[in-house]
């Protein structure tokens, strides 16, 4: 009678951080952006017409691929879109990598490229980081599959300056090198700009950290046009209208604001540097992070202990237990308030 066992799918699932939901509780876990989305995205979302919403939406985000096209100064045709980056790289994995050489990614990086992996039966090798946590670039020189370098990386927070892509880029021609760049509005800089000198390269962006738009699930990538037909090719044989309305008129509503945007990326940053220093002066040791996170140990104490008195006053960090990185906590930057309540209590902690 259970027979059908047999034939099940068995993968290691993704595990996303926890989403606590207590009063006058610091959630600092999840990298989520602490400010909300321009006034333009709830004003437009606000004013769509119900007669819209009984119709399917353009299976190609059309209206949003073109708002991205002239955002970037990149022609439509090299721009897919998805229900967030996970979507986009999910596809991508499903589209490019379907040789029997295995997919190059570093062992410290975004946990999903490995169930993706799995999932997709895909054979992988994670290269491992340096003593600082760096990608040894020589390491992605041999025969693969395909390479997929986040950059900046997650959790590390490091970013990779555009020669170290364009080396990587130049070593591995014949396969689809992948630039996650989730983060990248923080502090890092576009590999958008190679997509025409590399036919194999893959730019993957997303509104969800930057755009402070997580709940609204829009990620997109960039690339030479016979790409992006091949990943639309796949992506409209597996499911045509995966994007709804709601979030295609947001998306490009977001597009509209740029001082907005730029106001809140800068108090990002500024919050970050500000709190980087004032970690350092209580012990912690942190990376050089170009991202909406730091990425932190303390000289000391163990990070196990912090995370867990952190959580029992309220405020919750990631950690990861896990070998290399499970004396190192993640730690988002929300706004100033929510930062000096998390530094308010390490300092009474370590006094």
């Amino acid at each position: 009678m259970s027979g059908w066992k047999d034939n099940v799918r068995v993968v290691e699932a993704y595990v996303p951080g926890d989403q606590p939901d207590y009063p006058d509780m610091v959630k600092i876990n999840t990298n989520e952006n602490p400010y909300p989305p321009s006034p333009k995205v709830m004003e437009a979302v606000k004013n769509i017409q119900d007669s819209k919403i009984k119709l399917y939406p353009n299976f190609n985000a059309q209206v949003l691929v073109s708002a991205l096209s002239k955002y970037h100064h990149i022609d439509e045709d090299k721009i897919f879109v998805g229900v967030g980056s996970d979507d986009v790289l999910a596809m991508a994995f499903l589209t490019f990598f379907n040789s029997k050489k295995p997919v190059l990614f570093p062992n410290i990086t975004y946990s999903f490229y490995k169930v993706w992996a799995g999932l997709y039966q895909i054979p992988y090798e994670t290269p491992l980081l340096d003593e600082n946590f760096r990608i040894k670039k020589e390491d992605y020189y041999k025969e693969n599959g395909g390479v997929v370098i986040a950059n900046p990386n997650a959790p590390t927070g490091i970013c990779e300056g555009l020669d170290f892509i364009e080396d990587i880029l130049q070593h591995n021609r014949d396969v689809v090198v992948i630039v996650d760049e989730a983060y990248v509005d923080f502090g890092g800089t576009s590999a958008k700009e190679l997509i025409d000198k590399y036919d194999n390269l893959l730019v993957v962006q997303t509104f969800s950290k930057s755009r402070a738009m997580a709940g609204v699930r829009i990620g997109y990538c960039m690339g030479n046009k016979e790409l992006i037909k091949a990943i639309n090719t796949v992506k409209h044989s597996y499911n045509s209208y995966t994007m709804n309305y709601y979030s295609i008129v947001a998306g490009v509503a977001s597009l509209s604001d740029k001082e907005y945007f730029d106001e809140k990326i800068k108090m990002v940053i500024n919050t970050r540097e500000r709190v980087k220093k004032e970690l350092e002066e209580l012990g912690f040791i942190c990376t050089d992070s170009k991202t909406n996170f730091l990425f932190a140990k303390h000289k000391s104490v163990p990070a196990k202990e912090i995370f867990e008195s952190l959580r029992s006053n309220g405020i919750f960090v990631r950690y990861f237990n896990q070998p290399i990185i499970d004396n190192y906590l993640r730690i988002s930057i929300g706004t100033d308030e929510e930062m000096d309540r998390f530094l308010d209590f390490l300092r009474k902690y370590f006094k």
